[in-house]
């Protein structure tokens, strides 16, 4: 997935296997440290049967400084062959509801690419909110690439909980 152009595109480069490997032992290293992380997103063939890896969706702290830092944002990646399925969408939601109400945070947010259409589509259909003046230069990311420029998007607990959605968790959570 790490490896796939396609899934990458928005991102400054793909990752090799070595680097995939060291984000995946990244990802472990901080579910051991914190109540959150990056999950493993798998589709259910049964009730307990685990199906296929589709890609990864969680909390993470960005570790540089913006306007916004400290933050937790939530993020997904997915395996380009389920895109366009609802998972994203559907996981993110699950997150953002543990979020509130499991880890009591104020607020998550989340940002991508102002060109990547397709993971700002999902933020909007969690009903996270933009204010065109946040979007960011991304600092780990030349000021001079296409890629810099950032859009922010903003979920608070009270928005959230006001919005009647269903109580739910992660599964493991």
């Amino acid at each position: 997935m790490n490896a796939d152009p396609e899934v990458m595109k928005y991102f400054p480069s793909v990752l090799s296997s070595d680097q995939s490997d060291l984000f995946a032992e990244t990802i472990q290293m901080g579910l051991e440290e914190r109540d959150f992380g990056l999950w493993a997103l798998q589709l259910r063939e049964g009730e307990e049967d685990e199906g296929p890896f589709v890609g990864f969706v969680g909390l993470s702290a960005p570790l540089w400084t913006a306007a916004f830092t400290p933050c937790v944002e939530i993020g997904w990646r997915l395996h380009r062959d389920h895109w366009g399925m609802g998972y994203a969408t559907e996981a993110a939601t699950r997150i953002l509801d543990y979020s509130f109400t499991r880890l009591d945070l104020g607020e998550v947010v989340s940002f991508a690419s102002v060109m990547n259409l397709r993971s700002i589509a999902v933020m909007q259909r969690l009903g996270m909110h933009r204010d065109l003046e946040e979007d960011f230069a991304h600092p780990l990311v030349d000021a001079s690439d296409r890629l810099s420029r950032h859009a922010l998007y903003r979920m608070t607990k009270r928005v959230w909980t006001s919005s009647n959605r269903t109580q739910i968790s992660p599964a493991g959570a």
